[in-house]
């Protein structure tokens, strides 16, 4: 063969395997048999072996790997990678978008999935790959070009001779750390923790060929200068760089509001875990480039883009130790003593434990590396232990005997899981129940916080919650102690006065019957309608009421048994006893039932169509369970779509829930 020959025959095996890549790792559509692809990688191997001379920049077999490099160089970045602000449930979703269309824009949004993985810089000259950079602290990262170019997903040489930046996420697929781990565990080594680590750990290693093995993947997701390529949204700039050559996530999508932005996040919390690729949020940016150069940034983060992060983030502290607290009903509570630790935007350092066998089921050790989230996205809760990050040195737990504050032996009764303090007139017994009473989801007493109350309670002048009523009669006592002048006295005084109008909901919520929560409060009010009415039902009665079991009938029903006299000086002091909302409606198709919506409707918005179910007495929830009644299916459903199917619920397609829907609603069908 003459060197002409040889040098169009490589040039054509390049070209072979470099869209035989493309094919597969960006477009996900194989063109040919991994057969055919090994067997050219393996003939243009051999002739750039002969003739070096003729080697392509952009020859597959540079994504062997190994480069080794002494060390990684800096890199400065010419447009500094801004980081994104972070946002944890709807409502800080919604006040984004207000915040926009207060500086005056009405925009169009494009919604991305923020994959979980390591942000990359790719520099290209006259389409040539030159540089591979991390993003650092945003103006300064390091040079990983040895490692990018073994990544298939990125193109070392684009469609068109251009001079440009582009950036995005190099990442792991959840089969390919899998199949790293079951390797490392049976050669003895460490197990890679997640995706996120796998990725990042694997570009910054110094010899190539180790990246190399990592099949290591990439999506592209931002142009930093569109402008300078006639661009003027981000979804073109998208298009573009997809026809450049680069992987553009598929999952993205350009709509008109905020609640079509809310339903593309929840319809990627449901299919999340069906994605072959981690993801921890959504990502919302305003599609038009002039908008975004028109809002441009605050100190930190540019206004004009927002993540949501998905709920359960979970992060790794210590637990420093176990102590215990005793509620406004005796009950004892283990609450765990952290490490400071970030969750979800706030710092935690307390979490409950709630009681022995909880403790003993995660098998915690004080000491203990341990994993903490947010349950329901706001309550701090522990998981569990690291157990192989044990050093010896950790403690066992050990439930008390005695409560920690008046010392009385503790009771347990049969059949429940939960320790008490016996005596009534324990002190931490008074002053929680009387922080409780004046709480903001009780009677919202502004003005009296915590220690406030304590003081109150050592000087005796709050003993039971009655007393919150006559605190006005001890001015010239309270005007006379720190921190307490003549305008916090009067505030305080009219706070106390304005509770006597709240709904009787939140004066259930704030007597403390054991087990009535804020919700179940709610829903007695709503049943009842009044106090009197509520303290003639007996348990059979109560128990007809949905989620109210035995223990908590007989609660309710022993509660009002035993304090007619409270209730009695309650209703002279004036104060309300009457629920003050809309009585809600009944529905043979809503009431006392439980819906799970998947996918999306498009005659109604997620929103609207929960609030229709709790308008009429019945229940939305997020997960499909053997409880659910009713699944509404939408246009691409989810995983609970099969789930329900599973366990044989009851499913509604749009058509079936619109019939419903207009038959609630008086409609002629």
């Amino acid at each position: 063969m003459d060197n002409n020959k040889v040098k169009e025959r490589i040039e054509e095996l390049v070209k072979i395997i470099n869209d035989a890549n493309y094919n597969y790792y960006v477009l996900d559509n194989p063109t040919i048999t991994d057969q055919e692809f090994d067997k050219y990688l393996r003939e243009l191997e051999n002739l750039e072996a002969k003739y070096p001379e003729y080697v392509l920049i952009d020859s597959p077999t540079k994504r062997v790997g190994g480069e080794v490099i002494d060390k990684f160089l800096k890199v400065t970045h010419k447009i500094p990678l801004l980081s994104i602000s972070d946002v944890f449930n709807e409502d800080e979703v919604r006040d984004f978008d207000a915040k926009i269309k207060k500086l005056g824009v009405i925009p169009e949004y494009v919604c991305e999935l923020k994959i979980d993985g390591l942000a990359v810089s790719l520099q290209y000259e006259k389409g040539i790959l030159i540089r591979g950079a991390t993003r650092g602290d945003g103006v300064v990262g390091e040079d990983i070009t040895h490692n990018v170019k073994t990544i298939k997903a990125i193109p070392l040489k684009l469609n068109r001779e251009i001079d440009i930046e582009v950036r995005g996420e190099i990442y792991m697929e959840k089969k390919v750390l899998e199949k790293l781990n079951k390797e490392r565990k049976e050669e003895g080594l460490p197990l890679l923790q997640n995706v996120r680590n796998a990725a990042a750990g694997s570009v910054r290693q110094l010899d190539s060929s180790i990246a190399a093995k990592r099949n290591l993947n990439n999506f592209i997701y931002h142009l930093p200068n569109p402008l300078d390529y006639g661009i003027t949204k981000h979804s073109d700039a998208l298009k573009f760089m997809q026809d450049l050559g680069f992987k553009i996530n598929p999952a993205n999508r350009v709509v008109n509001s905020i609640d079509e932005a809310l339903d593309f996040i929840h319809e990627y919390t449901e299919k999340r875990e069906e994605l072959p690729y981690e993801i921890d949020g959504v990502v919302i940016k305003v599609n038009d480039i002039n908008e975004q150069r028109e809002l441009g940034n605050t100190a930190k983060y540019p206004r004009w883009v927002v993540a949501y992060k998905f709920p359960h983030n979970d992060v790794l502290t210590k637990l420093q130790d176990i102590i215990f607290t005793v509620g406004r009903t005796g009950q004892i509570t283990p609450n765990a003593v952290l490490d400071p630790v970030l969750v979800m935007g706030s710092t935690i350092a307390r979490a409950t434990l709630h009681n022995e066998d909880f403790v003993k089921a995660l098998d915690l050790k004080i000491g203990d590396t341990v994993i903490v989230h947010k349950a329901g996205d706001v309550i701090p809760e522990v998981k569990g232990a690291v157990k192989e990050r044990r050093t010896g040195a950790e403690k066992d737990f050990q439930m008390i005997t005695k409560c920690p504050i008046c010392h009385t032996d503790l009771i347990k009764k049969e059949g429940q899981v939960d320790y008490f303090c016996p005596n009534d007139l324990c002190p931490a017994r008074g002053i929680e129940g009387l922080i409780h009473f004046a709480s903001r989801d009780a009677m919202n007493i502004d003005g009296l916080g915590d220690e406030i109350i304590e003081d109150f309670y050592n000087l005796g002048f709050l003993k039971s919650i009655t007393d919150f009523y006559h605190l006005k009669e001890h001015e010239d006592d309270i005007l006379v102690l720190e921190g307490f002048g003549r305008k916090s006295f009067d505030n305080m005084v009219e706070a106390i006065e304005n509770s006597k109008q709240n709904s009787l909901e939140k004066l259930l919520f704030g007597l403390g019957i054991n087990g009535v929560g804020s919700k179940t409060a709610k829903v007695l009010a709503e049943y009842f309608g009044d106090m009197d009415t509520l303290m003639k039902a007996e348990v059979e009665e109560l128990l007809q009421i949905k989620d109210i079991g035995d223990i908590l009938a007989k609660n309710i029903y022993d509660y009002f048994q035993n304090n007619h006299n409270l209730i009695d000086k309650l209703k002279m002091l004036d104060i309300n006893m009457k629920y003050l909302g809309i009585k809600k409606k009944v529905s043979e198709y809503f009431t006392n039932k439980k819906f799970v919506m998947t996918g999306s409707i498009s005659f109604m918005t997620r929103d609207e169509i929960k609030a229709l179910i709790e308008e009429y007495s019945g229940t939305f929830a997020d997960s499909v369970s053997k409880k659910t009644d009713v699944v509404i299916v939408g246009d691409n459903p989810g995983s609970k779509y099969d789930k329900a199917r599973e366990l044989n619920i009851t499913i509604w397609n749009e058509e079936t829930f619109k019939k419903v829907v207009d038959e609630v609603n008086g409609k002629i069908i």
